[in-house]
C-alpha cells in the first residue's frame, strides 16, 4: 500500500514537472469526484468549488501558453520552483487522501516534478532537434501524456 501511494505520488510529480498546473487541477477534479477525500481536514479547501475553477482555469491557460514563441523555459528558476513546490503539495495532499504520510508524499512529488521538469525537457529537445519533428505536435503530445497521466494517477488511488 505504502509503496503504491509513493509509486503514484512520485508519477504525479512528474505530470507537474510536465505542466506546473496539471497536478493541481487533477487534485481538485479528484476531490470534486468523490476519489480524494479532505472533508473535515485543513485540506477542505481543496474540495472548494472555487479553487477547482482556479486551477483548471490555470492548468488550460498553461496548455495554451506553453505553445508560444516567448513561453519561458520550464527549467528557468521560476518554472521549475513552481514544479517543485506544486508537485510536492499535490502529492502531500495525494498522500493524505489515501491515509499515507504526508511527508513521504512530499518527499515523492519533490523527485517526479524535478524528474519530469529535466526529463519532459530532454526529451522534447531530442525530438524537435535530433528527431526534427516541429515543436507543437510533440507539445501537444507531452500535453496529453499529462492529462491522461493525471487522470490515471488521481483515479486509481
Amino acid at each position: 500500500m505504502l509503496m503504491s501511494v509513493m509509486i503514484l505520488c512520485f508519477l504525479l510529480g512528474v505530470v507537474c514537472g510536465l505542466r506546473s498546473m496539471m497536478a493541481p487541477a487533477a487534485i481538485c477534479w479528484g476531490a470534486r469526484l468523490g476519489w480524494l477525500h479532505f472533508t473535515g481536514t485543513k485540506l477542505t479547501f481543496i474540495d472548494n468549488p472555487i479553487t477547482l475553477i482556479v486551477f483548471t482555469l490555470f492548468a488550460v491557460g498553461e496548455l495554451v501558453g506553453d505553445k508560444l514563441p516567448k513561453a519561458p523555459a520550464r527549467t528557468a528558476a521560476p518554472g521549475l520552483i513552481t514544479r517543485i513546490v506544486f508537485g510536492g503539495c499535490c502529492a502531500g495532499a495525494l498522500a493524505f487522501s489515501a491515509g499515507a504520510g504526508i511527508s513521504i508524499g512530499i518527499v515523492a512529488g519533490v523527485a517526479g516534478a524535478i524528474a519530469g521538469t529535466y526529463g519532459g525537457y530532454l526529451a522534447r529537445r531530442a525530438l524537435t532537434t535530433k528527431g526534427k519533428l516541429p515543436d507543437f505536435p510533440v507539445a501537444l503530445v507531452e500535453d496529453l501524456i499529462a492529462i491522461v497521466g493525471a487522470y490515471l494517477i488521481i483515479s486509481n488511488v
